[in-house]
């Protein structure tokens, strides 16, 4: 795995995404979000991920060394962390009962933390030495939203799913930005691992959702925006030179 991270990073990065859609996917399509096997699918990934990156001392390149201690400069994160309670924005149903709901709120934890190392960190790292950083930025948020897309295959409805892409993409931009920008993975694991535990809990209308996906392109267009005219660290600066 290293030997590949070392050689082809990007085509490591992409060989992260295939097997998270390719093999993630049908389990959720058999078992669905509530089951254990779903958790302990996502555990293992996260698992894999884990252990790669510390036994190659990656951390500080993903991330993971800890919160930014300049938070305010980011406006301590609140845009996203704000947005990530949209999903109860309409109200409180929850999706699942007893055992089951508490299975699917672990699973949907994980997905936070491995979707953000997949797409943030293999993948954005792997884009910007060579592509510089707005091409990497709008690659990984489109491939982010895109992505979704697999949940056609898990039975899930059209529309249902073209929404999701919306939403993602929009979600892409603003947890890569704020990753770019801070150099910490760890606001856009809590926001997007908040957001997918909460979508258990929301009352689900179509008014609602697409209320809620407006507004999350416009926050995300206003705060990325206020995200690129920061100053970037040195250390982030001499990635792209």
């Amino acid at each position: 795995m290293y030997k590949l991270y070392q050689k082809r990073e990007v085509l490591f990065a992409v060989g992260w995404i295939l097997v998270y859609c390719l093999v993630l996917a049908p389990i959720r399509g058999r078992f669905g979000d509530a089951s254990p096997w779903m958790l302990l699918a996502l555990l293992a990934v996260a698992a894999v991920i884990t252990v790669f990156v510390k036994r190659n001392h990656l951390e500080k390149k993903y991330g993971l060394k800890g919160w930014p201690k300049d938070a305010k400069r980011y406006l301590h994160f609140l845009p996203m962390l704000l947005l990530a309670t949209g999903n109860v924005w309409d109200g409180f149903e929850p999706s699942e009962q007893g055992l089951g709901l508490v299975f699917a709120v672990l699973s949907m934890l994980v997905v936070g933390y491995v979707e953000e190392m997949i797409f943030r960190g293999f993948l954005f790292r792997a884009m910007l030495p060579e592509s510089g950083v707005k091409v990497s930025i709008i690659v990984v948020a489109l491939t982010f939203g895109v992505g979704h897309f697999v949940n056609l295959f898990t039975g899930q409805a059209t529309w249902v799913t073209v929404m999701q892409v919306l939403f993602a993409v929009a979600w892409g931009f603003l947890f890569t930005m704020a990753f770019y920008k801070s150099e910490s993975m760890l606001p856009g694991v809590l926001a997007h691992s908040l957001n997918n535990a909460l979508s258990l809990f929301g009352r689900d209308t179509t008014a609602g959702d697409w209320a809620y996906i407006g507004t999350t392109i416009v926050v995300s267009l206003v705060y990325c925006l206020f995200l690129a005219k920061l100053p970037e660290h040195k250390a982030v600066a001499a990635q792209t030179e």
